[in-house]
């Protein structure tokens, strides 16, 4: 992953750029799909080095009284390895507390028995690496959100001309607003009077469904 301080995220209108590079996130937010709305084609290279406390390996979900932060536990001292070698600590039961997390925070919206069973099944399994989950679970957002983007697993790590690099911009420590992709367009949440932004994709899939899209439209930043 890029160190991002000595780049400058750039604001303007994504349509016209087909090709983004971007990091394999965890249950991806909505600045991620923001940020990738209209590509044809995402790149993703597994050789990018793993970085703590990044959207890497945690998501945020709306519960009843709080945003809360799904984790996944991963083993070792987590030393700066690539990706594609980062294991997923099993010891731990953090599937448990993940599936009862979304459960008890979606059961009751409109669309959780639709795409639950998506998730669940991938959430339940035992893949060995963390690249592997996380490809999973994007391949099912996109999926959900009926959109024909193409992935590319680039192993070299050599970024191809003509491509937007967003590698290391989108991150739990930079809020949304300085990035310039995402803008918060409220939509009916399960909890809360205020709407929360800027949560897993999972809380507009589970609330709207096939109106997801188009919400996800609506809240791209304009220039």
């Amino acid at each position: 992953m890029k160190n991002p301080d000595h780049r400058t995220p750039t604001p303007e209108p994504l349509f016209p750029l087909k090709r983004i590079a971007i990091d394999l996130h965890y249950l991806p937010t909505l600045e991620f799909f923001a940020a990738i709305y209209g590509a044809e084609e995402l790149l993703l290279f597994p050789d990018d080095l793993y970085q703590r406390q990044s959207f890497l390996n945690r998501t945020r979900i709306l519960l009843a009284n709080k945003v809360e932060t799904l984790s996944i536990p991963i083993q070792g001292r987590r030393p700066k390895i690539p990706m594609r070698l980062v294991k997923i600590d099993y010891s731990q039961k953090w599937q448990a507390i993940h599936l009862r997390g979304i459960q008890s925070a979606y059961g009751k919206a409109p669309f959780f028995e639709y795409f639950f069973p998506y998730f669940q099944k991938v959430l339940e399994g035992h893949g060995a690496s963390l690249w592997e989950l996380n490809y999973s679970l994007l391949t099912i957002c996109l999926k959900l959100l009926r959109w024909p983007v193409n992935l590319t697993v680039v192993e070299n790590g050599q970024i191809p001309a003509e491509v937007l690099d967003l590698r290391g911009l989108i991150d739990p420590k930079r809020h949304f607003s300085q990035n310039g992709y995402y803008q918060a367009h409220p939509y009916v949440q399960v909890f809360g009077v205020d709407f929360e932004p800027n949560l897993s994709v999972l809380d507009l899939l589970f609330c709207h469904g096939p109106q997801a899209e188009e919400l996800l439209k609506q809240s791209l930043k304009k220039p």
